[in-house]
């Protein structure tokens, strides 16, 4: 590491919005000194920088040091690196940092910050990056001192544009692959062809497809926000297609801060450029517009750290080390990186855990765990493949040449579609990445011009395929020319839609994917839409396990048309799961749509993720029930706890008459405490009984019941027509007592029986209209309710209306039956009468 001590070291952070030269500026600072060091975000810009320092000084003086790539001269004097691959045990005059500001990224942001707090120049340090850092690294490095530089042309919105319209010169933003090749299917028919510049391409392609752009031989460019780094074009015009992005966690509005850095792509050094919106979106809001063209952004509160003081003595004391909280304000540690995902999977190996018996071999798997995915959606693939490396490097020292030889040489064929290629060029960065840890493999520098070699031939080869597919015109699915052999190209656009050389093959609905019946003769389209939709599953699967609880929805609401309908489990709209009967009524199982097209692990990875969802929602919806099923109640008081969350939260107090008599003084308290009400009638809680938590406690019952019809729901309604098909315990679970014809709250049927209990004091009495509104029930039925509560009439009063009175020899609910609208006499509930009238005493 360089010196941090050197008290005479200036520290500088040059801070500014894009194009302002900051770049330009640190590269020549660090040419003054004898000796320096910089850190880029991406290979490409460290290669670019190479590239211009070899050129000044001579190859002999500048090493590059990559994750995949190292060219280090015996006697270097300038290192150029990707910030991850930084050899801070170097003493150098000069270090800097380049877009410091991604210390604040969730996945790579505690390296910036580690370079931030320990990485120092011995004669000068230059942190660059945008200005919403300012207050942050003040607080962080309270040394230093700040440049501003100004942007050298301005930055104007434009507003919506038509991708038809669209000036030449332009940019168009898309935030995923099949975005990117949707619309650069669509701008190769309206204007001849455009680039592509994806995140996923190899540096060689990508520098190919922009020099196509720079050329003039197209006037467009769709590119994802991988522009928004290092990529110095001649561009006039930039236009978002989205405003939404996946991060790789979850699915958000873009940032402010985000669309300025793309956005200012547009305009270099003192041309102008602008930015707006094309597609289905409409223009920016105008303080967002403010914003961007005034570079005014809300800055960086926090900064991802993570200890780089690491414990290999125990895997606890790895974990605990790793887990070290932040030794500053304004640092937030750094929880699921994929180097420590991937240690977590591979510690519960049971073959990698027995070979862990000393600190080397803990170090060792932590090593071999920063192997980077490049290929970001196959984590399954990834983490086998360290496990195979660890374990070989374990059993011998050093990789099989045989094994590295057979997967490099399967990687080899430079056909196939756009994907395909994509995905080897990937592998082979990994193998790269291998090839330069010469303490794993033979003949490391053999491998790494055979990995080297490879990723130009696939590069090349993508490049010519991009090429063909959007610049060239070509016909579609029967084109000229197209070599039998050659595989059609497909992908999925927004919204689903599968495409195959530019005519929809069907569509996705969550997981599920439905062709489209005049394609399903065509074993050619099918079998291209296939190689598409394995990988759009495993992104769709890696999107819902990532995403935020606000992309679900739960279905609660009968009848409903579109997703969720009841009982199932929306994902971004679409239905992706149902409940069905589970464990226990407060733990539904989770039942998958669509789940042929995804593998165990992926069926397991959504249901993970669907019930932590489901629990959350379920202790909110049912608050009152999870807090009574996880109460600490001992005794009688805990089986009456038991058959009340069993049965959702309303049970007929006969049916308990047993326990509620053992209940001591504690018991009723802690019952009391956390919510029950032991009514005359009904035992119940009245905090379940409100509309949301009422349908909640509905729906777990219809899946707890095995998913048949779904009941009704009475939203704030107190009293429902009764349906002969509802069981007693569907309404019970609802909150409410079947009465006869009607089924009422249990909280209203408490304070109704009260009523009726007083009036029948001095019998007989008149039904007044106080009753009727209390029940929210109609004259006419209002009789059925009074015999299942054990009143009948006894004659007519001088002002001619009935009058009631307590029910005689024969028992109320045999009366109603007789009628064919009363209680069943097996139900729990067939005696109510003689609670609600008295004839039996409550405990």
């Amino acid at each position: 590491m360089a010196r941090h001590d050197a008290e005479n070291a200036a520290v500088t952070a040059l801070l500014g919005p894009t194009n302002t030269g900051k770049t330009h500026l640190a590269v020549e600072r660090m040419l003054a000194h004898r000796t320096g060091m910089m850190g880029f975000p991406l290979r490409l810009l460290a290669r670019e920088v190479y590239d211009r320092v070899v050129a000044e000084k001579g190859e002999q003086a500048v090493a590059l040091v990559t994750g995949e790539e190292r060219r280090i001269p015996e006697e270097p004097r300038y290192f150029v690196c990707t910030v991850e691959s930084m050899p801070l045990d170097r003493e150098v005059e000069f270090l800097g940092v380049d877009e410091i500001q991604l210390a604040g990224d969730r996945e790579r942001g505690h390296v910036f910050t580690d370079r931030l707090l320990r990485a120092r120049g011995t004669a000068e340090t230059m942190f660059l990056g945008a200005d919403t850092m300012r207050p942050l690294i003040r607080t962080l490095v309270p040394e230093v001192r700040f440049t501003s530089r100004p942007r050298l042309s301005t930055l104007a919105h434009e507003g919506h544009c038509k991708l038809a319209r669209l000036k030449p010169r332009n940019a168009v933003i898309a935030f995923s692959t099949e975005s990117v090749y949707a619309l650069a299917e669509r701008i190769r028919g309206l204007r001849g062809g455009c680039a592509v510049v994806l995140g996923a391409l190899s540096p060689r392609t990508r520098n190919a497809q922009v020099g196509l752009y720079q050329a003039g031989e197209v006037d467009s460019l769709v590119a994802t926000d991988a522009i928004g780094m290092g990529l110095n074009l001649d561009l006039d015009h930039v236009a978002f297609s989205a405003y939404r992005k996946f991060d790789g966690r979850t699915t958000r509005m873009l940032m402010s801060a985000e669309i300025a850095q793309i956005a200012g792509r547009a305009g270099r050094h003192l041309t102008d450029g602008s930015f707006g919106t094309t597609g289905g979106i409409e223009p920016f809001d105008p303080s967002l517009v403010q914003a961007v063209e005034n570079h005014r952004f809300p800055p960086v509160r926090r900064a991802y750290w993570r200890n780089a003081a690491l414990c290999f003595e125990s895997l606890p004391e790895l974990a605990e080390s790793l887990a070290e909280p932040p030794p500053l304000p304004g640092l937030r540690r750094t929880h699921d990186a994929d180097d420590h995902r991937t240690l977590l999977v591979l510690a519960r190996d049971p073959a990698v855990a027995e070979t862990l018996t000393g600190a080397d071999r803990i170090a060792l798997l932590w090593e071999v765990c920063q192997i980077p995915d490049f290929r970001k959606t196959m984590a399954e693939d990834h983490v086998g493949l360290v496990r195979r490396i660890y374990l070989s490097l374990v059993e011998s020292g050093r990789l099989p040449p045989d094994w590295v030889g057979r997967s490099i040489e399967r990687l080899v064929p430079t056909e196939g579609d756009i994907d395909t290629l994509t995905a080897r060029i990937s592998h082979v960065r990994t193998w790269t990445y291998v090839s330069h840890r010469a303490d794993w493999v033979d003949d490391a520098r053999g491998w790494q011009e055979r990995t080297r070699s490879l990723e130009d031939a696939l590069s090349d080869a993508l490049h010519t395929r991009l090429t063909e597919l959007f610049v060239n015109k070509r016909a579609r699915t029967a084109r000229p020319g197209r070599r039998a052999d050659e595989a059609l190209f497909a992908f999925v656009g927004e919204g689903g839609a599968v495409t195959v050389e530019g005519e929809r093959a069907g569509a996705f609905n969550g997981f599920r994917f439905r062709p489209d019946a005049e394609i399903e003769q065509s074993r050619e389209v099918l079998a291209a839409a296939n190689r598409v939709v394995e990988r759009e599953v495993a992104r769709r699967v890696a999107a819902a396990a990532a995403d935020g609880d606000d992309a679900f929805a739960l279905g609660l609401e009968a009848g409903q048309e579109e997703a969720p309908r009841w009982g199932e489990i929306a994902w971004q709209g679409a239905a992706i799961a149902r409940l069905g009967r589970g464990d226990s009524p407060l733990r539904p199982q989770i039942v998958l749509i669509g789940e042929d097209h995804l593998s165990a692990a992926q069926r397991e990875r959504v249901r993970r993720r669907l019930q932590s969802w489901l629990d959350r929602r379920i202790a909110r919806d049912a608050g009152p029930l999870v807090t009574l099923h996880e109460a600490a109640l001992d005794g009688s008081a805990r089986g009456v706890a038991f058959a009340l969350s069993e049965a959702l939260g309303c049970v007929p107090r006969r049916s308990l008459s047993p326990q509620i008599a053992a209940l001591d003084e504690a018991g009723r308290r802690g019952l009391t405490e956390i919510g029950v009400r032991l009514g005359v009638l009904s035992v119940f809680m009245p905090a379940m009984l409100k509309p949301a938590r009422s349908r909640c406690a509905g729906l777990l019952w219809w899946a707890w019941g095995g998913a048949g019809t779904p009941p009704p729901t009475p939203g704030s309604a107190v009293s429902l027509d009764r349906d002969p098909a509802v069981p007693d315990a569907c309404y019970a679970a609802l909150g409410l007592v079947p009465l006869g014809s009607q089924a009422l709250r249990a909280d209203i049927t408490e304070r109704l029986a009260a009523r009726l209990r007083k009036a029948a004091r001095e019998e007989p009495f008149a039904v007044d209209p106080g009753m009727l509104k209390l029940a929210a029930c109609k004259r006419a039925k209002f009789d059925d309710v009074l015999a299942a509560l054990g009143y009948t009439t006894v004659g007519l009063g001088t002002d001619g209306q009935p009058r009631y009175g307590r029910s005689g020899t024969r028992r109320p609910a045999e009366r109603t039956r007789r009628r064919g609208k009363g209680v069943d006499p097996d139900s729990p509930f067939a005696k109510l009468s003689e609670l609600a009238t008295g004839a039996v005493r409550p405990s």
